[in-house]
């Protein structure tokens, strides 16, 4: 752990989680792609439901041991696959909400003849029931959070006031969440120094957030365009 460095690696995820020591990391934020498969050897193979179950097992498993105890996990997630993370975060994670915000789909005019899909869902899950919430110690058997300490969006799981478009002074690029959405949950679920990571960097807006606002992030990234591109964003902060 005295050896771990801020910064953005070369690596796949799962690779680069591996390299990181037991009970480190404080917060991961992470919104893994929908098609993995992107190397040039794979490029072209379709792959089953079950190896992409796999392969969110694999990684997940690797999340919670790098956790620390009071460590915790925000997953961005479409509705299709809502359920599916549900059942493997259960499986070793403390599942503690749901979170829906109001993310418009690309695709919810060309391809959906019935309502049009404007939610999505962070499922927030910590590694024990023992966790650092709103600045405050939440454990096994505590009273409710002071509502006076609350952030000022409350403790609602419905984030309607967020939507998925520019707010706030940082550039927006296409993979990016709202700045907003990121400092809530940096706020939420960090402290100052705290070690954060993201596991799909792509081009570097939760790194460029968590910079911001004091924390240190390590982020992997498999393309090394995209890798390139994030680095320059984050060393402008």
């Amino acid at each position: 752990i005295d050896q771990m460095e801020e910064g953005l690696f070369l690596a796949k995820c799962l690779d680069g989680l591996k390299q990181l020591p037991d009970n480190s990391i404080d917060l991961i934020i992470a919104d893994p792609p929908e098609d993995p498969w992107n190397s040039a050897e794979e490029m072209g193979q379709r792959k089953t439901l079950q190896e992409y179950y796999q392969w969110n097992k694999n990684w997940l498993e690797e999340s919670y041991r790098v956790l620390k105890n009071t460590g915790a996990i925000y997953l961005f997630s479409p509705w299709q696959y809502s359920g599916m993370y549900h059942g493997l975060l259960s499986n070793t994670f403390k599942i503690q909400t749901r979170i829906t915000w109001r993310k418009k789909s690309n695709d919810s005019i060309s391809k959906h003849q019935t309502w049009e899909n404007d939610t999505s869902d962070i499922w927030f899950a910590t590694k024990s029931n023992e966790f650092m919430f709103n600045q405050e110690a939440v454990t096994e058997g505590s009273s409710q959070i002071n509502p006076e300490s609350a952030i000022e969006m409350g403790v609602t799981n419905l984030w309607s006031d967020i939507m998925d478009i520019q707010v706030g002074s940082t550039v927006k690029m296409e993979g990016d969440k709202p700045e907003q959405l990121i400092q809530r949950i940096l706020t939420a679920s960090s402290f100052k120094l705290n070690w954060v990571v993201d596991p799909f960097t792509r081009s570097g807006g939760v790194g460029v957030i968590a910079k911001k606002m004091g924390r240190r992030f390590i982020g992997f990234e498999s393309d090394q365009d995209q890798l390139l591109m994030a680095m320059k964003r984050i060393d402008k902060e």
